[in-house]
């Protein structure tokens, strides 16, 4: 099994930025990709930004591409999201999931506000 735990979440002004974290841990080796998603109340979860647990490459959602940066950091079995002029309208909670093989992993997730 994978455990994730998200941090990094809070009040933040438009414009401003924040980095998530995604703190992994049991079973990571098995890890193949790890991705952000967002999920606004009564819609279902959006992708954000996803990446390969060891080597790269990098996706993101359209919307995102210049604003959010992924990056991991595989010592610390963590990965990031660098969220840079945040927009009110993404005031939402931020989850992160694992993939090993066929089954995907999530965490609680952290909440980001972002005041007008």
């Amino acid at each position: 099994q994978v455990q994730l735990v998200e941090s990094g979440g809070g009040l933040v002004q438009a414009g401003g930025s924040l980095r998530l974290s995604c703190a992994a841990s049991g079973r990571t080796f098995s890890i193949a990709t790890m991705a952000w998603f967002r999920q606004f109340p009564g819609q279902e979860r959006e992708f954000v930004a996803a990446s390969s647990w060891r080597y790269g490459p990098t996706y993101y959602a359209d919307s995102k591409k210049g604003r959010f940066t992924i990056s991991r950091d595989s010592a610390k079995n963590t990965m990031y999201l660098q969220m840079n002029s945040l927009k009110p309208e993404e005031t939402t909670v931020y989850y992160c999931n694992a993939q090993v093989r066929s089954y995907v992993y999530w965490g609680r997730g952290t909440q980001v506000t972002v005041s007008s």
